[in-house]
């Protein structure tokens, strides 16, 4: 599905391209620090205490947020793009959960617990989650203000005002459903905080399919494109190119 080709811009000898390379290397050096930076920046942030008692729905029954902590003090949320009227998820946010479960042994080293969070009900959740082969913890928001309470989720008169609250702005948004990541402590007391959000290209960095195209020549190769991310498909889809739902909504480029 790649939509152009490319000529080298320029052979040179090994000589040339080792003068260049090293020209480069000092950007990337500047980008690692840069981005080292804004890391420690990040961990500074102020915190804001939750006091809601949210309740999810789990395959092993009723859960408050502290219980999806799971024995950890520090929590990953990814919400995933699934409507209660959705037979399926979001295809950019299941490319994104395709990078996800080879990470969860790891983080869990760190201290670290990762949970996606759907209004979708649990038995459409349970069913896909089977469908794509996932393994981490999925749980459903539905019946609660949790995606609402963190800007993912918009009615549709308020779509309708094109001033919704998304990405700390307020502006259009093509649907109801929106992607982002949000983090939490739990402290020895058992307090929770929200430490963190990120919406849109802010959560970029966990899709590692991204990461690697952008070592290669064509790069993402998606100018070219109706839209970004209009390539992507359930991963088990490819084969036949079938598109998902057309009324599933992409992850919208910000």
């Amino acid at each position: 599905m790649s939509a152009r080709t490319i000529d080298n811009p320029k052979v040179v000898s090994r000589e040339e391209w080792l003068v260049a390379r090293k020209k480069l290397l000092a950007r990337e050096k500047q980008l690692t620090r840069e981005r080292d930076a804004v890391a420690a920046e990040r961990r500074q942030l102020p915190w804001v205490k939750i006091e809601e008692n949210y309740v999810f729905d789990t395959p092993s029954g009723n859960k408050t947020l502290a219980d999806l902590f799971n024995g950890k003090s520090q929590l990953i949320v990814y919400h995933l793009m699934f409507g209660p009227e959705w037979q399926e998820a979001c295809p950019s946010c299941s490319f994104n959960m395709d990078h996800t479960d080879g990470a969860l042994v790891h983080l869990a080293q760190r201290d670290v617990s990762f949970t996606a969070v759907s209004r979708a009900h649990l038995s459409k959740i349970e069913a896909f989650k089977k469908r794509m082969g996932w393994r981490f913890t999925w749980v459903s928001s539905n019946g609660n203000d949790f995606n609402r309470d963190f800007h993912v989720f918009f009615t549709k008169d308020e779509l309708a005002t094109g001033k919704v609250n998304h990405n700390f702005n307020l502006g259009p948004f093509p649907g109801t459903d929106a992607p982002g990541i949000s983090v939490f402590y739990k402290d020895k007391d058992g307090n929770i905080f929200h430490t963190y959000s990120a919406y849109g290209r802010g959560t970029e960095t966990t899709m590692n399919t991204y990461n690697y195209l952008d070592y290669v020549p064509k790069g993402r190769d998606e100018d070219g494109l109706a839209f970004t991310m209009s390539w992507l498909r359930h991963h088990d889809r490819y084969e036949s190119g079938e598109l998902a739902d057309a009324n599933l909504p992409y992850w919208p480029a910000d």
